[in-house]
């Protein structure tokens, strides 16, 4: 599959997700058309110049209406919201952790009043930035997140705790220590220590596959909103990546994940 074709695949299967979305009368592109550029501005895993640079350069054929360059990631941001359609639905069980994001080397830290991360630990090594949450259904598909600075805690942000009491009625929720809190105890939320409950492993092969592919890991934003929306477009774009070509098992049952073969 060449990646004229890809794009356009991606691009029909994000507008199946929003055939009841219109276009306003003022706006060049379909809401569809944005959420598929945010989408491959998530996989290609570069800055917005070099992103927008290749798109203008290599596929303008595809979206003649292409505004310029800050109004197309303006858009991203306004219609991020769209990628809730993207995420899977809650299963019996699942499992939760977190994923550190550098947007900055510590070295620089303090340096801008417009610093917007902060500095924690992600991987036993310092970083400053922020902290991606994340909820998996048992097949590796994001449920839902959320996302704060680096330095919290990952039991204390009410949006990683939100994350666990909106399926407090239907799915239980594997962790590791790191989300036991004094005050808070979910009776959906099962606590793991080191080397229990192996499969709960699989959420380090969706970051690994994230880190690997979409560049992850290091981000440049400046502005909070734009890397919110830059989380947005990841997540959706990591299932529908992972659910390409369904979701077949091996003759053990095992469900494999992978989205190497779309890293552009």
């Amino acid at each position: 599959m060449t990646t004229d074709e890809f794009i356009t695949e991606l691009f029909c299967r994000v507008d199946d997700e929003m055939l009841d979305v219109e276009k306003t009368a003022q706006a060049h592109l379909y809401p569809s058309e944005v959420v598929t550029l945010g989408l491959l501005f998530a996989l290609k895993g570069v800055g917005n110049r070099d992103f927008y640079r290749w798109l203008k350069r290599d596929y303008l054929a595809l979206f003649p209406r292409l505004p310029e360059r800050t109004r197309l990631f303006r858009l991203f941001n306004e219609q991020r919201n769209w990628t809730q359609r993207l995420m899977a639905q809650p299963s019996l069980i699942g499992v939760i952790d977190t994923y550190g994001i550098e947007l900055i080397h510590p070295r620089r830290e303090g340096r801008s009043e417009r610093q917007i991360g902060r500095k924690g630990k992600s991987n036993q090594r310092w970083i400053v930035g922020g902290k991606l949450c994340m909820l998996l259904n048992h097949l590796g598909l994001v449920v839902d997140w959320a996302c704060d600075t680096a330095n919290v805690y990952d039991g204390t942000p009410v949006a990683f705790q939100a994350l666990v009491d909106e399926v407090a009625d239907h799915m239980l929720v594997f962790s590791d220590v790191g989300f036991d809190k004094q005050d808070w105890h979910p009776t959906n939320l099962k606590l793991c220590k080191r080397g229990e409950w192996n499969s709960r492993m699989l959420v380090e092969t969706v970051l690994s596959m994230l880190t690997t592919v979409c560049h992850f890991k290091k981000v440049g934003h400046r502005v909070w909103a734009y890397f919110e929306s830059r989380l947005a477009y990841t997540m959706g774009l990591f299932n529908l990546l992972v659910q390409w070509d369904g979701l077949p098992a091996d003759e053990d049952g095992f469900v494999p994940l992978s989205i190497a073969q779309f890293s552009l």
